[in-house]
Order: C-alpha cells, then structure tokens, then sequence
C-alpha cells in the first residue's frame, strides 16, 4: 500500500539520535503488498506489517531513511516465528514467515523470522552503511504471514533495544521524536470508540442529534466485523415497531449477501461517505486508544489515541463516551465493573476463499500449517470458508488474540494444501480436473470476534428475560436474532481436541424472529463509570442473553439510542444514568424520530433533511400496535365466541395474526362473534377502523356493529377488496362515546357469504 501524500509527508520514516536509528514498520511511505495489522497492540504493543500473500510473496515495502554517519551498524529487526509458539503440533522449523532486509536494492544474507515463539528483537548482524540515506526494504520470502514491528540500527554492538510490550515507551517516543505532550482534540459531546456498526451508527445518530461527536477507528474502513476486512455479513432485522431506531443502520447497511462475500459487497467507501457528510463528526481513522485519564474514580476525562501510521497521539476529551470496541477495552482501562466467563466462549473466525480458474495453479506444501486429511474439515462449498471456521472457545480472548488468530491460519491453510496437494475431496470438482486449476483468492487477517467480555449496566440482561420477555419501561432496541451459541462441532474436533477450528452453532427458542424482544437502555451504560456508555456485543448481558443481541444489525441500533441519549446527556448536563430516571421520556421522544431527521446544534429544531434517503418503514409481515395511533385493540383481545380460527398467512397483519370463521345462516347455532372493547379517556367524536386482509373467500357482506353513546349501528364490510384506509384499515365511521363508559365494534358471521375475518380495531379522537 502506498499512502497519500497528504500521509506520508507527516512520517517519520526513521528516528535519528548519535547512536540508534529506529525505523517503525508501519511508518513505511510504501507497504507494498505488506499489511497494516493492529489487532494486537494491547498484547505485543505496537501495529505491525504481516506479509500477508497467501503463498505468494509479496512486494516490497520501503522508505528511504537518513543516518546520523556512514559505518558499521548493529541491526535489529522486532519479528517472531509465528508458528514455534505451535511446535510439536506442527513442523515450526519451516518457518513460513522469513523475509529479508533490503538495503539500497540489496539483500543482507540473515533472514528473519526463523525463531522465537514470542515478539523479540532479532540481531541481524553488523551490517555497512556506505551512504548517509539508504533505501530499507522488507522483502518477503513466503508469502505467508511474515511480520515485521520495527526495525533499529545501533552504532553501538553491545546495544540490545529493550522488548517491553508496553504501548509506545519512553524510549521509543524518543527516537521518533513524538512531543511530549499529546495534541487535545475536543471537548466533544461524545467520544465513540469503534467504528464498527455500533459505533459508525452510533455517531451518525449523535451527530443529527446536533452533537460535537469524534469517531475512533484503528483500521482504516469502517464497519469492523462487516467490512471487506472481516466480510461477516450483517444480521439481524430492523424491524417496525417500537422506534425507528433502525433507519441510521439500514441507510449504513452494505448489500453483502454472503458471509464471506466479495469485497465489493461489503461497500466500505459508502459507509465511509455517510459518516464523512456529516459536518458534526470528526473520524479519526488508524487511531488506537491505548489510554484512559480519569477526572475522579469514577469519571472519564480523556482517552489517548495514537495514529497507527505516524505515532503522533491524541487526547480526546468529552462529555460522555462509548465503548463500541466490542472487546470493551475502553471500559477495562476505566476500571469498569465486567465480567468475562472462564471458558466455553464463542471464539474468533478467519474465513478464506477460493476459485477456479482457466489454468494450473500452483500452491506450495505446507508442513508447518495443521496436517489435516479429508474428514478433518468440511469441504468449503460454493467456494468459501463460512463463519464456522472458528477457534478459541477456551483461550483468553485478549490475551491470546493473536493465537487465536494464528490458530485460525494454520487450519486454513492446512485445508487448503489437503485440498490442492494431497487431493482431499476431489470428488466434489471433476470439471476442474480435481481442484487443479483452483486459487485460493482471500483469507481474513483481521479476525471476526464474537466474544470477549461484558461491561456491566444497571440491567444485565438474561435469557430468561428474553425467552419469557420480561418487559422493561426502558425497552428500546428489538432483537430479532434466535439466542445464537456456539460450540465446537464435535465431528471435527477429534483430531485437534485442545483446540478445535471448526464450531457448530446451536440456536435456542423463544426470540420472535418478526417481532423481537425490546432490550433495555439500562444495558447500554456502565453501572460505576458514570460517563460511559457501550453499544455492540459488549453491553451488558450474560452469555447466554449475548447470543442474541451480538449480531451487528442489532448492535448498530443500540448505536443508534446510545446517540440519542448523548443528546439528553448534552442538553441536561446528566449522566447515561439520569437520563433513564429524570429524562425517559424525553428520549422515547427523540427515538421516534426517523433517521434522516437532524438538527445543526443541540439548540436548532429538528427538520428532515431532504439530502438524505426516505426509507420509510422496513417491509415487514406485521405491524405493531404502538406503529397505530389512538386506541388499538388486537383480534387477540377480543372476546371471541364461536369457532375461530387463527391464521398468518396474509400479510401484514397486525401483531401476531389475525382470524376468521366461515359463514352461518341467521338463526343459526353456529353464529360466531367477536367483540372488541374499550374505554375513551374523554368523552367526544371518535373515528372506528376495522383492519382485515382481503382475500377471495372472505365475506362481501361482514356484518360489523358499532357500541357507541348514540346506540347501535350496523355496517356491512367487504373483505374480499382491499381496505382503502393506511396499514389495512377500513372506516366504519365517526361515532360519539362518553368517558368511563364502554364502548364496543362486533363482529360476526351471521348472514356472511364468505368467512368473516377479525385482525383489529382502531379508535381515534377527532380534533
């Protein structure tokens, strides 16, 4: 990759003192084919380049750098064999990561990443430096994941560069001539800290809110797991009901119909376009927060952030922030109350692909990778690694990332050269003379985790609350996603049982895929930093409850309300939790706001924004009783007699369904009725509706008889026709009705010539 220039003049490709040089990979003005990773700086302590080529090398990175005098110079180079740490499980002699250092074109005979289970400065040898500015090069050898941290020329032999994993030390800083000081960036209303769904959404709603909003990525793309990066493709509904919380998410939302898809699917420059027209954000892309500065124990005041790129760092200040790093890093460094089960956690997937093409195609034997057969792995149709090529259930999901990781590639590429070299199921492609002609064309380096830990709220959010749901006040974000966990598959396990690659996923009962389940705002902020709110699969929930709110349509909502809330947190000078018990209703209000409604301050008023896109409401097979205004009395309510029978079939229909009843002749025993009451809350004229769905065996002539102050009324309905009025509703009329006093509509099959059918009825007070 070469960086604009706009980048690449801010770089300092070497740090200069009398005695050292010091040369950060990810600061080369040209990565080549070699890529930015920075998933692990909390556990290793620094972005790192990963020649990531898939078996084939790839192209140099360099960047000229000057030194302070010609001469002899000891070179260190910070790199790692990264399969040793796998030894006696695999061949780790092969050393598939080894590269070389190049210096003005020319190769220097040592290669790197031959040894050491752990991140090490390996001594390279004295080398000569003719010329006060040289080009270096990292020059890849494999192709296969070779890594490279940072690179130091000491004019002094017996020097030996210090391997702390601690997060830009003092020493460092020094020889890249960082500041001392931090650059301040802010006050802001809030901080977001993430850029996947949760956070991106999360700051595209504060942001219409009228909010001074900063959003922190430390990958360059937008939409974390649902980037081109991961290529997990985003699930869960938005569905009508409760708040139009969905809008922000679906405007966001990529067209990826796989998981994985193709990098085009996953539509990184769109998300990057809509969070960029907004003038209230500021995006801090290639920005990691390493630190957290506390006002008090129990208030956030800063969080630091480096630029992955050029070391420089920031402090950003602000009102509120949101941990929407789905590890909850920022809340663990804020000393956040949390919980991280001990093991039996879902783990991490790297999904790979493949494809055939019109020639041969080599691909080199791997002993280093897992020596899988066929029958250890499932065959990789449609030419793709799906989401159950996933690892780590027991290990340390920090700590271990990068194993995880690692563990994940050598499965991968295990398979891969069982299905290219050893002619593992070859019966599944005889038209490409047996996997002969077939490439293998991606591999995630950047994993798609699921679960880390759990920043605890005031709510902790249980599977019993969502299978027998637990109504909540403060219920705002429906979750439509069955309670998703996973487990290793037992078919595949048995070759690698300490450390199985390959899961299953078990889906529990008692989420309404259509409906959902209202997950409360009190999940959505910390229950001892007073400041902090979180969004994504890091709120606050148990394991069990995470399996179903962990999917990113879902995770972008809470995004969606956690913007909101920040509103009312700016506007009243509160905290996430006072919002809740002094403010409820003024953020049910502002969650009834569609998407592309905003506001330029957080004094303006609201008004659409004719630049940004109508959605309307998601299509959906029903509608909720809240979507109705006045009073709504579902066909479920009603007090039926009779043979009623419930259906669903046509669609949309209000809640769970509706029902119907064949015809009966008058006087007949078998006249059955339905019989919808209410009460007015003040005495006036109120319009009755009926809904129904038309169909050609339903009646033409339903007899529907209106209780009101003024008597009794009968209306004879056609229901083989489609009811003229909004969301299927048919006008029976105005009517006068006095307060405390009940009202009724009935309906029955007397006299019907078809089946009569019930789905609800609406009551509404004329102006």
């Amino acid at each position: 990759m070469k960086l604009p220039a706009c980048i690449a003049a801010l770089i300092l490709p070497a740090a200069l003192s009398a005695q050292q040089v010091l040369i950060e990979a990810e600061s080369f003005a040209d990565h080549g084919g070699w890529q930015l990773d920075t998933q692990f700086i909390g556990t290793m302590g620094s972005p790192y380049l990963l020649a990531h080529g898939l078996g084939r090398p790839v192209s140099d990175a360099t960047t000229e750098v000057s030194f302070p005098a010609t001469g002899k110079y000891r070179l260190w180079v910070r790199t790692k064999n990264w399969v040793e740490k796998f030894a006696g499980t695999v061949d780790a002699t092969a050393a598939p990561g080894r590269f070389q250092l190049k210096i003005g074109g020319k190769a220097l005979p040592h290669e790197f990443g031959k040894t050491g289970a752990k991140w090490h400065w390996e001594d390279g040898g004295m080398v000569e430096i003719t010329e006060a500015s040289a080009t270096v090069s990292l020059s890849d050898l494999t192709g296969f994941n070779g890594r490279c941290d940072a690179i130091l020329f000491s004019k002094d032999p017996d020097y030996v560069p210090d391997n702390s994993s601690e997060i830009l030390p003092a020493w460092r800083r020094t020889l890249l001539g960082l500041p001392e000081e931090a650059t301040t960036e802010g006050p802001f209303d809030i901080v977001f800290l993430g850029g996947g769904y949760s956070g991106a959404c999360g700051a595209i709603s504060a942001a219409r809110m009228g909010l001074k909003v900063a959003l922190i990525q430390n990958r360059p793309v937008l939409g974390g797991n649902g980037s081109s990066e991961v290529r997990v493709w985003a699930m869960g509904n938005t569905p009508p009901g409760l708040y139009p919380v969905g809008d922000i998410v679906r405007e966001f939302e990529d067209d990826a119909k796989a998981s994985p898809g193709t990098y085009e699917e996953f539509e990184d420059d769109k998300k990057h376009d809509i969070v960029t027209a907004e003038k209230n954000i500021a995006l801090f892309l290639n920005h990691h927060a390493y630190e957290v500065e506390m006002e008090s124990p129990s208030k956030i005041g800063a969080v630091l952030a480096f630029d992955t790129l050029t070391g420089a760092i920031r402090r950003f200040t602000g009102r509120t922030f949101c941990d929407a790093t789905g590890h909850g890093t920022i809340g663990l460094m804020a000393g956040a109350d949390h919980e991280m089960i001990d093991g039996g956690r879902m783990g991490m997937s790297n999904m790979w692909s493949w494809e055939n093409t019109d020639s041969p195609q080599d691909f080199p034997e791997t002993p280093w990778a897992l020596n899988l057969e066929e029958g250890d792995f499932p065959y990789p149709k449609k030419f793709h690694a799906e989401w159950f090529w996933e690892s780590g259930f027991d290990k340390h999901p920090l700590l271990d990332l990068e194993e995880i990781r690692d563990w994940n590639h050598l499965a991968g590429f295990g398979a891969w050269n069982a299905i290219k070299n050893k002619g593992a199921y070859d019966r599944y492609d005889p038209a490409m003379q047996a996997h002969k002609n077939a490439r293998l064309t991606w591999m995630a380096y950047i994993g798609g985790t699921r679960e880390t830990l759990q920043l605890l709220g005031d709510i902790v959010l249980t599977e019993e609350d969502v299978v027998e749901k637990k109504p909540y006040p403060d219920g705002c974000v429906l979750t439509t996603w069955s309670i998703d966990l996973h487990y290793p598959a037992e078919q595949y396990e048995k070759k690698f049982q300490e450390n199985p690659f390959i899961s299953v996923a078990v889906h529990g009962k008692g989420v309404d895929r259509k409906k959902g389940y209202a997950v409360p705002y009190r999940c959505f902020y910390s229950r001892n930093i007073e400041n902090l709110f979180m969004a994504g699969r890091n709120i606050s929930v148990t394991h069990e409850a995470l399996g179903t709110i962990r999917v990113m349509k879902t995770c972008g909502m809470m995004g969606v309300v956690v913007g909101k809330a920040a509103a009312v947190c700016a506007k009243h000078n509160v905290t996430p939790r006072e919002v809740y018990y002094q403010h409820l209703d003024e953020l049910v209000d502002l969650m009834r706001l569609p998407g592309n409604m905003r506001r330029a301050t957080l004094g303006d008023p609201f008004a659409i924004d004719p630049s940004l896109p109508d959605l309307g409401e998601p299509e959906s097979e029903w509608i909720t009783k809240n979507q109705l205004e006045g009073i709504v009395i579902d066909d479920e309510e009603a007090k039926l007699s009779g043979n009623w029978t419930h259906g669903d079939g046509l669609k949309p229909h209000v809640e769970n369904g509706y029902h119907y009843v064949g015809a009966a002749p008058k006087g007949s025993d078998k006249v059955a009725t339905a019989r919808f009451e209410f009460t007015v809350p003040e005495t006036g004229d109120y319009e009755v509706r009926i809904a129904h769905q038309p169909h050609e065996n339903r009646s033409s002539k339903t007899p529907v008889t209106v209780i009101s102050a003024d008597g009794e009324k009968i209306i004879l309905v056609n229901q083989r026709i489609a009811p003229p009025l909004a969301k299927g509703f048919y006008g029976l009329g105005v009517f006068h009705f006095e307060a405390g006093k009940p009202g009724a509509v009935v309906v029955s099959n007397e006299g019907a010539d078809g089946n009569a059918h019930i789905d609800a009825v609406q009551v509404i007070a004329q102006e």
